[in-house]
């Protein structure tokens, strides 16, 4: 990898889009706390260096800053609104609040040719989100262009090869943004775009094999998608050194552990055992509705089968999870704003420490579609790939209320149609993800000429990018009909299906 930007976060709601937008151009970003040492920057070796946006005023008492000896260091650098608006502050320009807040939809117009804009029209459609702008320009720079309400909408000094932008140029409402960013990644840092998720396969490889030398990694295996590409990247990496453990808590979907076994253990041909736990999770979950307690039974007994499988397999040095950098990022804290606390890592169950490991994390360095490109890449079938999002707990939190062999089974019907019906009306894709709820509701019906009284399925069905927010999808009033109609004609138990038609928030996806 011969290229690399910095992103500098300073707690935008943007920061990891502008690291995605960067990536789009095949070059690899990082993104990087706000404070890092200007030394420890120039060590990393950037091509540039962005500076995000942020909610905080530059004059804020605890406002996020940065070493400004990095505007000597030589390295180009972008600042994108609150980015823009700090370096204004340091280097002699002036901040204040705006007379008229620019938020949504604006204007750009260029009014000097820039590199940043090369190739663009003299006028742009751009996205605006900030109550401060900049007052006066900062010593060495000019204006290059202006919107109705910011007579300094972007500026340059590119002697020093500091350019700011007081707009969001990595949102998609500001359709030529990518452009921008390009003009900078590629045009004025001269990074070289090889970073490809091939070239992530072929390097991730050989870091793995330097790793772990020739001993032996263990996986748990879920089927899920992270699990699945960790899976796949570690065999091409080293083979039959690593071992999959796959705990079947029988809270799965229909058929899941024979797809499991079958793509992984017979076509991909991975070291594979595969643990049957489903009566043991069963008992422990017997009265039990509450959902917290639900996941904490859940969260023990697959440590305690894991464990026990580890000790069936033999030693092994390394334990390998399906991190995601999103996973790792870390966020800055401004404030007591608990959306900015550091994200913890996840793993796998959430493993007691005394299980001794060395971690291999083959994917913490990618996005979730990254992600999905390195499956395909590697693959992997396109049903494990672009799989939706599945709870570890299972059905055990999409089945309402104390849960039974009879219930799960009358949920795995159901939600199986949902996802068939799903696919063949081409939704599937479409959406974040799709699945039944049981409740612990009965109602009565009629079915055969028959007075039932049987329980009532919820579908869920929600668009979303990361999961953090997510809103209800308007499918086809004739594909919903569809999917209820067969799961009250098919699946014993249910005589009444409703539409979930609430966002997040003030809903979660999942009930539980």
């Amino acid at each position: 990898m011969t290229s690399k930007i910095l992103i500098l976060d300073f707690g935008s709601q943007y920061t990891q889009v502008i690291a995605r937008r960067v990536r789009q151009l095949n070059v690899y970003s990082e993104i990087v706390k706000h404070n890092t040492p200007a030394s420890i920057l120039k060590s990393l070796r950037p091509s540039g260096i962005i500076l995000s946006g942020g909610p905080a005023s530059v004059y804020a008492k605890g406002a996020p800053q940065l070493d400004k000896r990095i505007f000597d260091s030589g390295i180009p650098i972008l600042g994108v609104c609150y980015g823009m608006q700090l370096f204004g502050k340091w280097l002699g320009g002036e901040v204040a609040p705006s007379e008229r807040r620019e938020y949504g939809r604006g204007h750009l117009n260029i009014v000097k040719a820039s590199p940043l804009f090369k190739g663009l029209p003299e006028t742009l459609d751009i996205w605006n989100s900030h109550g401060d702008s900049l007052k006066k320009l900062p010593v060495g720079f000019r204006t290059i262009a202006k919107t109705d309400n910011s007579p300094y909408a972007a500026i340059e000094d590119a002697k020093r090869k500091i350019y700011g932008l007081q707009f969001h140029p990595e949102v998609a409402h500001t359709p030529r943004g990518t452009e921008i960013l390009s003009n900078f990644v590629i045009g004025i840092c001269k990074a070289t775009p090889d970073w490809t998720m091939q070239s992530f396969i072929e390097s991730t490889c050989e870091a793995v094999r330097a790793q772990v030398g020739k001993e032996r990694v263990l996986l748990g295996l879920s089927g899920g998608v992270d699990s699945a590409v960790a899976a796949a990247l570690l065999h091409q990496a080293i083979g039959d050194q690593l071992q999959c453990i796959f705990v079947d808590n029988g809270l799965l979907r229909k058929g899941e552990r024979e797809k499991v076994e079958d793509v992984f253990g017979r076509n991909l041909k991975l070291k594979l055992l595969t643990v049957k736990a489903g009566g043991r999770f069963l008992k422990a979950l017997k009265g039990v509705s509450d959902p917290e307690r639900k996941r904490k039974i859940i969260g023990r007994i697959f440590i305690e089968e894991f464990q026990r499988a580890t000790k069936k397999i033999g030693a092994a040095k390394f334990l390998a999870q399906g991190t995601l950098y999103p996973d790792v990022i870390e966020s800055v804290a401004i404030g007591d704003n608990p959306a900015a606390v550091i994200k913890s890592h996840h793993n796998v169950g959430g493993l007691p420490k005394n299980m001794k490991f060395q971690l291999v994390e083959p994917l913490r360095q990618l996005f979730k579609d990254e992600v999905r490109i390195v499956g395909e890449t590697l693959g992997l079938p396109k049903e494990i790939v672009w799989r939706h999002p599945f709870p570890g707990p299972g059905l055990a939190v999409r089945n309402l209320g104390p849960i039974d062999e009879k219930k799960l089974s009358i949920l795995r019907e159901a939600d199986a149609i949902v996802i068939e019906e799903m696919k063949a009306a081409k939704w599937y894709e479409k959406v974040w993800q799709a699945f039944a709820v049981l409740l612990p509701v009965r109602s009565v019906g009629v079915q055969g000429d028959e007075r039932t009284y049987a329980y009532t399925c919820v579908l869920r069905i929600v668009e979303s990018h990361d999961g953090m927010t997510a809103d209800w999808v308007r499918v086809p009033y004739d594909l919903l009909g569809k999917i209820a109609t067969r799961i009250t004609n098919e699946v014993k138990g249910i005589n009444r299906v409703v539409y979930d038609v609430s966002s997040k928030p003030p809903a979660t996806i999942e009930w539980e």
